[in-house]
């Protein structure tokens, strides 16, 4: 394939040059190592810290107290710089807090010399806390009578009301409530459904170093936004920006709970008070279950009305999400939920939408795959087929009713839909699990079996790619040309896994025609030298990044065209690169290689010609946006009396537009589909009622799937060309993780008959919900 129509497609993966090291690889061997002083109780203030009995521990450099700190809030969330103070990130965090928040708010800190110390110190710290009544949901917050963040009296963080008319939309503001009328209509009769907060669960801990040269502070850490959280820590220490610098090693997973700034300025201001000493701090796996992010639990309700031919004729929802003790994201994950929630669907006479993210006494919510979708996608994709079912209509032919269609407009950010392939990979996922035999095979087998029940389900998405235009979207990419036609990629783009790094190289590979074995991609970020890029989040990097990317070999190209054409004394128009060489014409004897024309410019001692090492940058700013779709098919069996599930087929379909990667793209899928059966079946995060304590902060206690839980699963790409990315490519990083949960859900409808619209859908609850409904009998 030629530019435009799609880089060559490869299922090679870039190969790292060298030992790929962690950050806890990276530390150094005379580092101090620092351990945390975690309040015990939800909501209070400190009152007093006696850290005598702390500093009396041979081996302690350091002690910081929440009274030590800069009195300036600073921002967490790792989004770019926005001028509009409309999405402006909150300043609501100190490096050390005297307002505890919630069970684990950090209040003191120790650098000792090993982590051993460190921790003895900290037990030895005593807190003296004025304690006050815990809220832990939105309905409880908005009565509390000690704000969580007193700047905001209700708790309420933000909101987003609205409704839409002609895809036109008007703004209002609603008061936040639980009542099943949405907007306080008798003909907005709500269904309520529920979702958890559950974790990211990477592998590798959230970790930091901070050392200083001179008067510069540097950090290492495994972050995904290096340049935001740049920002953040010159903010949180007083700083100016010039005087830190953030280096990103290899990471080992984030899923966007490493998109926020956690610990550096702690490990930054306990290194300024030793004199620039190297000091880490590296989480256990407890504290990054409570200290980090969590994806937002969210209760959402949403009401239909459809006309005689099942055509939506109002359409309305509530979401009511709990934020936590800390902004971190604010009102951006429940105000992505509430715009999709009309745009996968729409309704001809009545559009409204209503969503409140609140503060509570619980850990922070933030950003994980998906970015609020995999909550709204249960809600609305459970409805769905609750009213296929009580229409007694298909649920696919339901689907296709209602759903969008190519040349929709979107009423929020104005962009028309142009590559689309939501019907296809609808179509092509009913093929595969013989969708129309599979559920009359099954309602007949469901007739004569009143212990094993099994059922099909389906779900579908639809998932923008980037955040143009609520923020800017740009990134920058630096390609050095050596003399043996060799190249280096230096982008600010992070690859966590998902393996960006790799499709960079095909990109490179396919303008300059070097091949991907003689490309090194440089992974680890250092902000002093990195080109900026806004991270690794939104599904961007191959959209955004790879614009970049493709910019840069582009320049380059044209560099090496000129240079030839000024050394061959030939014209520069009718050159072209071809198998690492310069041809006049394709098909042609090369007049020179790549190698010996990079090696000429740079090193010709000849006053005529002017020496260069050939190498190009370029910042692409996309201004652009696009969705992203697919569905997933789930096939399973109920145990009835055990309430167990189990999964035994996902189809999974995706249309993200030219698949650049084949292999990659499959893995991600892969991916994605376990991390959805974990959120459907067993996934949550659980807490103490009273005090807030998180009850199964490690991975024995938190049910993530392991290699024997997860099903069977197919994998189809239905591929078109979205004229607005780089190589017709679009959104593929978060979206494998959002249908599943939805599907397996419906499945268990159609296997059972029961809707259940909380997750997870542990066998406690569909036994309870299978009883309520006398599909067993509690005696048994």
């Amino acid at each position: 394939m030629g530019i435009g129509q799609g880089v060559q497609k490869t299922d090679a993966v870039q190969k790292v040059m060298g030992t790929a090291k962690f950050v806890e690889d990276m530390i150094p061997q005379n580092a101090l190592h620092a351990k945390v002083f975690h309040s015990t109780v939800a909501n209070g203030l400190v009152k007093s810290i006696d850290c005598s009995e702390a500093w009396k521990i041979p081996g302690v450099k350091a002690i910081i107290t929440c009274f030590d700190v800069p009195n300036v809030p600073y921002i967490t969330a790792g989004h770019p710089l926005s001028f509009d103070p409309n999405h402006d990130d909150v300043r609501d965090r100190l490096i050390l807090s005297r307002r505890v928040r919630f069970f684990g708010d950090e209040i003191a800190a120790v650098a000792a010399v090993d982590p051993l110390t460190a921790l003895k110190a900290v037990e030895a710290i005593r807190v003296e806390y004025e304690e006050y009544e815990p809220v832990f949901t939105p309905e409880d917050a908005i009565h509390a009578a000690h704000p969580v963040n007193p700047a905001y009296p209700t708790n309420e963080l933000a909101r987003l009301d609205f409704s839409i008319s002609d895809s036109t939309v008007t703004w209002g503001k609603a008061a936040f409530s639980t009542e099943q009328n949405i907007a306080g209509r008798e003909d907005l009769q709500s269904d309520h459904f529920s979702v958890p907060a559950v974790h990211a669960a990477h592998i590798e801990n959230n970790a930091c170093y901070a050392y200083m040269e001179g008067e510069r502070m540097v950090v290492v850490t495994c972050n995904q936004v290096p340049f935001t959280t740049r920002r953040n820590i010159a903010s949180a220490l007083g700083i100016p920006l010039g005087r830190v610098k953030v280096i990103k090693p290899f990471l080992g997973g984030g899923f966007g709970n490493k998109q926020d700034t956690l610990y550096e300025p702690i490990a930054a201001l306990l290194s300024q008070k030793l004199g620039g000493a190297p000091v880490a701090l590296v989480m256990t796996r407890e504290e990054t279950f409570t200290c980090s992010r969590t994806r937002h639990a969210m209760d959402f309700y949403t009401a239909l009305e459809l006309d005689e031919n099942n055509k939506m004729k109002k359409r309305a929802v509530r979401i009511n999400s709990n934020g936590g003790a800390y902004a971190a994201h604010a009102h951006a994950i429940a105000a992505y939920a509430v715009t999709n929630y009309f745009q996968t669907y729409s309704a001809d006479v009545v559009q409204i939408g209503e969503s409140s993210t609140m503060y509570t006494n619980l850990p922070s919510a933030a950003a994980m795959r998906g970015y609020g979708i995999p909550q709204l996608a249960f809600a609305i994709e459970s409805q769905m087929d609750d009213l296929a079912k009580q229409r007694g209509i298909d649920p696919i032919a339901f689907r296709k009713i209602n759903m969008m269609k190519k040349g929709f407009l979107d009423p929020f950010d104005h962009f028309v839909v142009e590559s689309y392939g939501l019907e296809a990979c609808m179509d092509k996922g009913a093929e595969a699990v013989n969708w129309e035999k599979k559920r009359k095979e099954y309602d007949a087998f469901n007739q004569s079996s009143p212990i094993i029940k099994k059922g099909i389900g389906m779900a579908i998405f639809s998932y923008k790619t980037g955040v143009y235009p609520l923020q800017v979207e740009n990134g920058a990419c630096r390609i050095i040309l050596n003399e043996d036609g060799t190249a280096q990629i230096q982008v600010g783009a992070t690859d966590l896994g998902q393996g960006s790094d790799t499709v960079f190289a095909q990109i490179v590979s396919e303008i300059l025609t070097i091949p991907e074995s003689k490309l090194s991609v440089i992974s680890a970020q250092d902000t002093d030298v990195t080109p900026y890029d806004a991270g690794a989040y939104a599904s961007r990097q191959t959209y955004v990044s790879g614009g970049a990317v493709k910019k840069a070999a582009l320049i380059l190209k044209d560099k090496i065209l000129a240079r030839t054409a000024e050394v061959k004394h030939c014209a520069a128009e009718p050159l072209m690169l071809e198998n690492e060489q310069i041809v006049q014409h394709a098909g042609e004897p090369p007049i020179a290689s790549i190698a010996e024309i990079a090696a000429f410019v740079q090193y010709c001692n000849d006053h005529v010609l002017q020496t260069e090492q050939l190498t190009a940058e370029a910042t692409y700013t996309c201004m652009s946006n696009t969705f992203a779709f697919g569905a997933c098919f789930a096939d399973v069996e109920v145990d009835v009396p055990l309430g167990k599930v189990r999964v035994n087929k996902i189809v999974a379909v995706h249309d993200s537009g030219t698949i650049i990667n084949p292999k990659l793209a499959a893995a991600q899928v892969h991916g994605g589909v376990a991390m959805g059966v974990g959120y459907a079946l067993s996934e949550q995060l659980q807490y103490d009622k009273k005090t807030g304590r998180m009850l199964n902060d490690n991975f024995l206690d938190y049910k993530i799937p392991t290699s024997m839980d997860v099903p069977e699963m197919e994998t189809y790409f239905v591929e078109t060309y979205e004229p607005s990315g780089p190589f017709g490519n679009k959104a593929l990083g978060e979206p494998p993780l959002i249908p599943q949960a939805p599907a397996i859900r419906n499945a268990v409808l159609h296997a059972t008959g029961i809707a259940i619209n909380k997750l997870p859908l542990t066998p406690q609850r569909l036994v309870e919900a299978f009883i309520s409904a006398g599909l067993i009998r509690a005696e048994d």
